[in-house]
């Protein structure tokens, strides 16, 4: 059995590390969700799903699309009592995803907890445990807002800090804007995997992220995978729209 997890750990992130995208199905019907996977299964590496698809299509959305053979990211963002988190990831593991998020302000004791809940209950199952991931300051925030809810405004220092704490609670990998991540590559561990949303190509105008780079200057900065939504969701061919990124990225 544990040769068996072994080789699955390594074909999921092998897949992924071959193509580093995770479209992010931030659509508002279960319909809308698989028929985008369908189109883009053969050109990523794997899905988002996020409050707004979750709240509308449930626990079942995860398992159609872990159906189709595709690694899920279930993009939640626990935060809540250190018992409670660990119930929820514990439910996560048993959907079988490869990929979920946990606040690092619910605390040490709160990241602790998540990450035994997801290596216990794969264990109990047979899985591969997902990559409890570490959600730092969102995309969306600047200095004045993080000022605004009593926060350090330099966004880089407070990044610092809630990876150190991630880190030592024992995640094995962070989400961060594609702006921190040279820094955390000097300060964590070569094997914390880092997921980037914000990923926006130079042609696409602005909306509510703040901290964004282009897919290639996230790699080239040290992300390991790069969570895109609308520049591939949005797009009036999806599947062109993400070929060209990977084509971006890989040549």
């Amino acid at each position: 059995m544990h040769s068996q997890l072994v080789a699955s750990a390594h074909f999921l992130y092998s897949a992924l590390m071959r193509n580093p995208i995770i479209v992010a199905l931030d659509v508002a019907t279960a319909e809308a969700a698989l028929k985008l996977a369908e189109q883009l299964v053969p050109v990523s590496g794997g899905f988002k799903v996020g409050n707004e698809l979750f709240t509308i299509a449930g626990p079942e959305i995860v398992r159609r699309l872990r159906g189709m053979g595709a690694p899920v990211f279930l993009d939640l963002k626990y935060h809540d009592i250190p018992n409670t988190v660990g119930r929820a990831v514990a439910a996560a593991v048993q959907l079988d995803v490869q990929m979920l998020t946990v606040h690092t302000s619910g605390g040490i004791e709160m990241l602790k907890a998540a990450e035994k809940a997801a290596q216990e209950s794969a264990w109990q199952l047979g899985h591969t445990p997902p990559l409890v991931l570490g959600v730092t300051v969102l995309t969306s925030l600047d200095s004045g807002a993080l000022s605004q809810i009593g926060l350090d405004p330099n966004v880089n220092r407070q990044v610092r800090r809630l990876a150190n704490m991630a880190n030592q609670a024992g995640l094995r990998g962070l989400v961060c804007s594609p702006r921190e991540v040279a820094d955390l590559r000097q300060m964590l561990p070569a094997s914390t995997q880092l997921v980037i949303p914000g990923i926006r190509s130079h042609a696409v105008t602005a909306d509510d992220q703040r901290r964004t780079l282009s897919p290639r200057d996230a790699l080239a900065q040290g992300a390991n995978w790069l969570v895109i939504g609308r520049p591939i969701y949005a797009a009036e061919d999806p599947r062109a729209a993400a070929e060209k990124i990977l084509k971006e990225i890989t040549e």
